[in-house]
């Protein structure tokens, strides 16, 4: 007689902290706020944030999405993301005459202001990000001939500077700790002198949500990370999760985007989202889980989390005002 096994346990770790950090909670309802104390519309450059729903849900409260400066009608309020702007963009914006909101990560802002200041100190910059991320852009554009971008780690045999011993790396905000490190490692080894940031340019959120991936990832046979595909930080914790030892990851958007495949021969599943996600969007795929069995969950904390951050100072004028009073110079 065939011995009969028991059934495994079904399991759901879930991830803290995850979802929403304080850029993204304070870029959000910046715009909400500036659509409430202005009225519609209010131009956005860029998405606010990288996630499908957020800009679904603020279009539908009248937010406009443009993809440039340029197609703003003149006199009307503009919002800058939360992943910064170049400065040009800040000119184009005065020319358009129109009332800027700079929605921008304060965690950004110190970036882009080390930046400036490493290029009046004449050194060569090394910045480590992704190319064509709105960030990188808009760190690039405050001392472009300064910058070089550095991709990861297989870029740095190509990299050439001025002067070696005035060399700094600073890096995009969302990366993964870990392959940023091995990056700083091989420029080291190529420029012994490299100045190091101030602080790491790696956020807060970025680290926590990483690590808490890490702690998670080894006991998961899954990890469903929820998040958009364009969003940096959500694509880099399915890479953590797999590094972490996560037989398998993905990334959705939505629940109904996960794979029945997904869970076949699996009993525990781990659970996080982005920096730029709602927990509503978590929710959804806990409650997917748990029709099919997955009901018991655990919570995996790796930090607590009280960062909050002031709304833009220029939510506290009257732009529509001052907005008006541009076009009529």
């Amino acid at each position: 007689m065939g011995r009969m096994t028991a059934p495994t346990p079904r399991r759901v770790l879930l991830a803290a902290p995850r979802g929403y950090c304080a850029g993204v909670d304070r870029a959000v309802i910046a715009v909400e706020k500036a659509l409430e104390q202005y009225g519609s519309p209010v131009y956005v450059r860029h998405e606010i944030v990288h996630n499908k729903y957020v800009v679904q849900t603020l279009e539908k409260k009248g937010a406009i999405f443009v993809e440039e400066t340029a197609e703003v009608p003149e006199g009307s309020i503009v919002m800058f993301s939360a992943h910064g702007v170049a400065p040009t963009v800040h000119a184009e914006a005065a020319e358009r005459k129109l009332a800027t909101i700079d929605a921008t990560c304060p965690l950004v802002t110190k970036v882009h202001k080390e930046a400036v200041r490493f290029a009046q100190e004449d050194f060569d910059i090394l910045l480590i990000g992704h190319e064509g991320h709105e960030e990188v852009i808009g760190t690039s554009g405050e001392a472009p001939e300064h910058i070089t971008l550095v991709d990861g780690p297989e870029d740095v045999a190509g990299v050439e500077v001025r002067d070696p011993s005035k060399v700094v790396w600073l890096s995009q905000t969302t990366l993964s700790v870990d392959e940023t490190m091995e990056t700083v490692g091989a420029l080291k080894e190529k420029f012994p002198l490299l100045v190091s940031p101030p602080s790491d340019d790696i956020c807060y959120a970025t680290q926590n949500r990483q690590i808490a991936v890490k702690q998670m990832g080894a006991d998961a046979d899954l990890v469903i990370v929820v998040g958009s595909k364009n969003s940096s930080n959500s694509v880099r914790l399915v890479e953590v999760a797999l590094g972490a030892g996560a037989n398998d990851a993905h990334l959705v958007d939505f629940a109904e985007e996960i794979d029945e495949a997904w869970l076949e021969g699996v009993s525990t599943v781990g659970v996080t989202s982005g920096a730029s996600v709602p927990e509503v969007l978590v929710d959804g795929v806990l409650a997917w889980l748990s029709e099919r069995g997955f009901e018991d969950v655990e919570i995996v904390k790796a930090a607590e989390e009280s960062i909050t951050f002031s709304l833009p100072k220029e939510l506290r004028r009257d732009l529509r005002a001052e907005a008006a009073a541009l076009a009529e110079k």
